[in-house]
């Protein structure tokens, strides 16, 4: 008989769920704080000021970040629910345009 022991061994998968979310938010909080100091270095160190960086220069990569926010992902990733292709058995057309009110 194995025993549980280490860091999740007596909690229960609510606990565990809670858990990961918490390092998840904690992952993303840090990462949006090193995401700012680079992009205040990078704008106080561009080497073209012909050219000059602003936040501006920055908007996708904030975008990225914070939709790691959602469960879902990156914004810009497919859903990854039906990724089989047609040829492989997965779903030919895809219904999109919500249904209009009776």
């Amino acid at each position: 008989m194995q025993v549980p022991i280490g860091e999740g061994a007596d909690k229960t998968p609510a606990q565990q769920e809670e858990a990961q979310e918490e390092a998840r938010r904690e992952f993303i909080a840090e990462l949006w704080r090193r995401f700012e100091a680079l992009q205040e270095w990078a704008v106080s160190h561009w080497p073209d000021q012909q050219h000059p960086l602003s936040s501006a220069d920055f908007v996708e990569t904030r975008k990225e970040i914070l939709s790691l926010r959602s469960p879902a992902g990156s914004l810009n990733q497919p859903s990854q629910k039906d990724e089989t292709e047609p040829e492989q058995g997965g779903a030919q057309y895809v219904d999109v345009t919500p249904a209009p009110w009776p």
